[in-house]
């Protein structure tokens, strides 16, 4: 009975802390010097690029230089994936190992695999290329702190990935979206006998690309890397091409690029949110989540939301499957949770903090980019939105303003529609409540993509949350971009 009322004491203390700031600083304070001296920066790495463009065999490569699969695994897998009739999959044979997922062929969600260099530790996730399980890339691309743009050098193939209709400017605009500041843009099969590390044609890809990602809300000198490879063959992956090959290239090999890379903001001291990508049994209750903000340990009691459910941490997983006492915001980890069933869950729910949970609600303001669409767009229109996790039925019950171009001002009069360019305020409803955020709190909460008919028809983010079954919510300032 004591030990109960002990537990009942430690939460209650535990809640109090998570209120105060001061407490949270001294509670963090002295253990985040540990933290970051003892483990290497965890970056995640999503993988797009239109459908063969060679994403797979550039991860397959990355494994093996890195040492996490040795040749002869990977020439079995490429023998057993032939045989299969499944050739180009043979590096997710590397990362999914039961026969079940192997017959399945599983990049149709999204891969991982997991590799350490001496300054870093990664997680690839490969988010498939085809343009049917785009919804997959996308939920790829919410856990990913960098992307990696695999380009084909190859004539012709780069040109079908990247016209009217091709992926790769829909992954451009996706990873945007979801929030993913850096675009590596590895242009590969440069090896191939139309390029032969051709100069001209790195150029060539580099100069139709950039304009597209700069409109897109990139700016090409500074969050934009153009790096020539050989996935193939391993070329200028983990050291430096050299001079015989590429004369022409003085920049730095791709992984010795990304281990450089400075660390992403991560919210340390921020409440807890994991959204929940994928959810399972196994002796008890899995989910499988990257932590956005704040920190989890074992045995913290948190709350499921939108569903208000009290779960407990039995234990937590990083991606080596090993055991871990606590995780940080920018990890990836499995969590065994006590008090809720897997059915109760599904992906896109989120792990939060009891003392300040994330927002449940029905009703929100935002900002919408239209990209494409056929037909005008007025009230009443509804798509499938994407937001971190989850994906969404909402319908635009009215459209408030539209932004002028030049100036970035409201509208003063209601638009009738939007049309593809315009950038609009709407009022958004969705069929249920949905764990959001605004842009301006927690971006990887707070921006979104539509999408209908198989196309991504715009970009937005989040101003201002209407209801909440949680808390009053702030209005946010004005939005001007």
């Amino acid at each position: 009975m004591d030990r109960a009322k002990n537990t009942a004491d430690a939460i209650v203390k535990e809640q109090a802390a998570v209120a105060d700031d001061e407490t949270l600083k001294e509670l963090y304070g002295a253990e985040e010097d540990v933290v970051d001296t003892n483990v290497k920066m965890h970056l995640n790495v999503v993988f797009t690029g239109h459908v063969d463009a060679g994403k797979s065999t550039l991860g397959g490569q990355i494994l093996v230089l890195t040492g996490m699969v040795d040749k002869r695994t990977l020439e079995k897998y490429e023998r057993d994936a032939k045989e299969a009739g499944r050739e180009s999959w043979y590096l997710s044979w590397a990362l999914d190992s039961t026969p079940q997922e192997r017959e399945k062929g599983k990049t149709v969600e999204v891969g991982r695999a997991y590799f350490e260099t001496d300054k870093k530790r990664y997680t690839i996730l490969d988010a498939p290329g085809h343009k049917t399980f785009v919804p997959s890339m996308i939920s790829g691309a919410a856990q990913a702190d960098v992307s990696i743009l695999v380009i084909s050098a190859r004539k012709g193939e780069f040109e079908t990935g990247f016209e009217k209709g091709g992926q790769t400017r829909e992954h451009i605009t996706l990873v945007r979206t979801a929030g993913v500041n850096k675009i590596v843009v590895v242009i590969n099969k440069m090896d191939d006998p139309t390029v032969e590390w051709d100069k001209a044609r790195f150029d060539e890809i580099k100069d139709k690309l950039s304009p597209f990602a700069k409109a897109t809300g990139y700016n090409p000198k500074t969050d934009l890397i153009f790096i020539p490879v050989s996935a193939y063959t391993g070329v200028n992956i983990k050291e430096r091409a050299d001079k015989q090959t590429l004369p022409w290239y003085d920049g730095p090999a791709l992984l010795e690029y990304l281990d450089n890379m400075a660390p992403p903001n991560r919210k340390l001291n921020g409440p807890v949110m994991i959204p929940v990508s994928e959810k399972y049994k196994d002796m008890g209750t899995i989910i499988v989540g990257k932590v956005e903000s704040g920190r989890v340990r074992k045995g913290d009691t948190l709350l499921m939301m939108p569903n208000q459910v009290s779960v407990e941490v039995a234990a937590l997983y990083n991606e080596m499957e090993d055991e871990i006492p606590s995780a940080f915001s920018g990890d990836n980890v499995r969590i065994r949770l006590r008090g809720v069933d897997d059915e109760d869950i599904s992906p896109g729910f989120v792990l939060t903090s009891p003392g300040k949970p994330v927002h449940a609600v029905k009703h929100f303001i935002a900002q919408l980019a239209i990209l494409e669409h056929k037909n005008i767009i007025c009230a009443g229109y509804s798509a499938v939105m994407h937001v971190h996790t989850l994906s969404e039925e909402i319908s635009l019950l009215e459209l408030l303003h539209y932004l002028d171009k030049k100036t970035g001002r409201r509208s003063k009069k209601p638009p009738q529609f939007a049309k593809k360019g315009m950038q609009v305020i709407a009022k958004v409803e969705t069929t249920a409540p949905i764990c959001l955020e605004t842009y301006k709190d927690y971006p990887q909460l707070g921006r979104f993509t539509l999408r209908d008919e198989g196309k991504t028809i715009a970009m937005g983010k989040v101003l201002k949350l209407l209801d909440s079954g949680t808390t009053a919510v702030e209005p946010t300032a004005e939005a001007t971009e």
